[in-house]
């Protein structure tokens, strides 16, 4: 059988664009095959994001804020987020949430097999697993098999551990997020912990890095129990959850479209914001254009425009000046959050920002060091 459509990998990325077929008319009779080695039956991520409006996954948003602090050595501010509002989503309500709505088409079939190679010719391509091979027309990858070569030249690690805790009694403030808080040691490179309170007795807690390598696991529950202890002084807490991630923030390539019939997503796509991290922002963007393309039969091999080429700019620019030691990631944040509206520094890092806001940005920052980095990754060639 050959498939209109194969989604290889059923995280954030490919559940989002399967969602997004079904929900178009003109898309949803499609012949789907998702393929993933898991059964998405846990809840294994976190994902947070801000928008200005309700979203299609609105009813699944865990929790949410509209003021975010921002703290540092010599700077602390509540942030008013203005017409932007900061999310949470679980993954596991958004696996089960795309899975159930899922099971209303039998033209959707899930196998959980283990991915092997991906190949494509002229007029289709092959997804091969240990199991079998299968044919589509469209294959929508979101594995780890076209991923760019990362070295520790050309590539940071954002790399977190995260606790869910509780307290029996109340103690946060379930309206005030932390988004950075960098009092703590910067030993290790660009270090900080996030804090969102989901209730007043429950949080998460992250203990977040830009580095080369990931530190021994030991090192992130020390770093947590001590920021618990001594910075937010809470003695009794259990913790119901915990999380450990990874995300790249590289100078390397990641290929949008490998061959025609093959179309990178999420991660696999670049489409993980290098100077960030953030991803399902970006994901939702990304998967909305394809069926919007898929809708109206245009090709898929997607060319970036200007805005994303500066943007992807500015994010390289950014992992330069940290990869060469310019700048540490406390001061460059710093300086961003000190002088500039919570609203433009939430528009510049979601790339919805104008050009006249990126300037203010870009001047609010050390000139000499972002100019070396910017020219360099100018004349770099791809």
């Amino acid at each position: 059988m050959k498939y209109d459509f194969i989604i290889a990998g059923a995280g954030c990325a490919g559940l989002s664009l399967l969602y997004r077929i079904l929900q178009e008319p003109t898309l949803q009779n499609k012949s789907i095959l998702i393929i993933d080695k898991d059964t998405k039956s846990s809840n294994d991520r976190t994902w947070c994001f801000w928008e200005k409006s309700p979203g299609l996954f609105e009813s699944i948003v865990h929790a949410k804020w509209n003021t975010l602090a921002f703290l540092s050595t010599d700077f602390e501010e509540q942030l008013d987020l203005g017409a932007y509002t900061y999310k949470m989503i679980q993954s596991i309500d958004f696996y089960n949430f795309v899975l159930q709505f899922s099971k209303k088409f039998n033209n959707v079939t899930f196998l959980q097999e283990s991915i092997v190679t991906i190949t494509s010719d002229e007029n289709s391509a092959v997804v091969k697993t240990i199991e079998k091979s299968y044919v589509g027309d469209y294959i929508f990858n979101s594995t780890g098999l076209f991923h760019p070569k990362m070295t520790e030249e050309n590539s940071l690690l954002q790399h977190f551990k995260g606790w869910v805790i509780k307290t029996a009694t109340p103690f946060f403030n379930s309206d005030v997020g932390r988004l950075m808080d960098f009092r703590v040691s910067q030993k290790n490179g660009t270090t900080f912990m996030y804090v969102l309170p989901i209730s007043t007795t429950e949080a998460l807690i992250e203990y977040t890095l830009f580095t080369t390598t990931v530190l021994e696991k030991e090192t992130y529950n020390t770093a947590l129990k001590k920021y618990i202890k001594e910075e937010l002084k809470i003695e009794n807490y259990s913790i119901s959850h915990e999380e450990f991630g990874v995300i790249p923030m590289s100078l390397a390539k990641f290929e949008k479209n490998p061959d025609k019939n093959i179309i990178n997503i999420g991660t696999a796509g670049g489409f993980t914001k290098a100077s960030s991290g953030y991803t399902f922002q970006f994901i939702q963007k990304d998967v909305s254009e394809i069926v919007a393309n898929l809708k109206l039969g245009n090709n898929l091999n997607r060319d970036t425009s200007f805005e994303n080429k500066l943007y992807n700019w500015y994010d390289r620019t950014l992992i330069d000046v940290l990869l060469s030691n310019k700048l540490t990631g406390k001061a460059i944040f710093t300086k961003i959050f000190q002088k500039n509206s919570p609203e433009q520094i939430l528009a510049f890092l979601g790339n919805e920002s104008t050009l006249l806001e990126d300037l203010t940005i870009m001047t609010s920052l050390p000139l000499k060091p972002f100019l070396s980095s910017g020219i360099k990754q100018l004349l770099k060639k791809n």
